[in-house]
């Protein structure tokens, strides 16, 4: 409405007040609030921002997680030891059977080479005091064959000497007329001789002696080969 004069005089109408507002608002930023139900780019429905659907969506879909995760948890999955209770135990008692026959045999076995040692520690003692005994022995010999031992008490003793050296195992290697062996045998002196095809001993010079499947010494022999 047109007026003349002084503004002052005039107060601005109702109209002109709420233009001025508009006017003072129109320095911010307008607000513009998009509610519309279908997104034009997509074309697919919204909810507006904050809504109870949304809400409720949420809530939904947690409570349907949640579910799913209790049905879950609630479920018993079979596990080894609860689809077959039995073969756990079964592996676990063969392995212990396996054990312990492995142990068993180790220790048969060792206890076989323990008597198998010891025997071999005895046989070697044995033959250790028959080897130092055999100069005795060649003594004994000597005397016999010069009629030293025919009787008397130095005879008794010889033969019990050789006695209990027989229950060691010791023999003699004294034999003549035999075929001539060089595992038992050392030929000193060869003859030609009559009526043999082979090598024959025909005189022992030095008795030679054995304890069982060992010779402690050969015999020193004279040998008669073919002529």
């Amino acid at each position: 409405m047109p007026h003349h004069g002084n503004d002052a005089e005039h107060p601005p109408s109702n109209n002109e007040g709420k233009h001025d507002e508009r006017e003072g608002a129109g320095q911010q930023k307008p607000v513009i609030r998009d509610n519309r139900k279908v997104d034009p780019e997509t074309g697919a429905a919204r909810h507006p921002q904050g809504s109870a659907a949304d809400s409720n969506a949420a809530a939904a879909e947690g409570d349907a997680l949640s579910q799913a995760e209790e049905i879950l948890n609630g479920m018993e999955v079979p596990a080894e030891e609860s689809v077959a209770p039995g073969a756990a135990a079964e592996a676990e008692a063969a392995e212990l059977r396996n054990d312990l026959l492995r142990l068993q045999a180790e220790y048969v076995n060792y206890r076989k080479r323990v008597e198998r040692d010891r025997a071999v520690a005895g046989e070697m003692a044995v033959i250790g005091v028959l080897n130092s005994l055999l100069p005795v022995l060649d003594d004994v010999d000597a005397a016999r064959q010069h009629g030293d031992l025919v009787d008397g008490p130095f005879a008794a003793i010889a033969a019990k000497l050789e006695n209990a050296l027989k229950t060691y195992g010791l023999e003699r290697i004294a034999e003549t007329g035999v075929e001539f062996d060089p595992t038992i045998h050392e030929a000193l002196i060869q003859q030609p001789g009559g009526d043999i095809e082979v090598d024959t001993v025909s005189q022992v010079l030095r008795s030679g002696y054995r304890s069982g499947d060992r010779v402690l010494r050969a015999a020193q022999v004279i040998v008669a080969v073919p002529a």
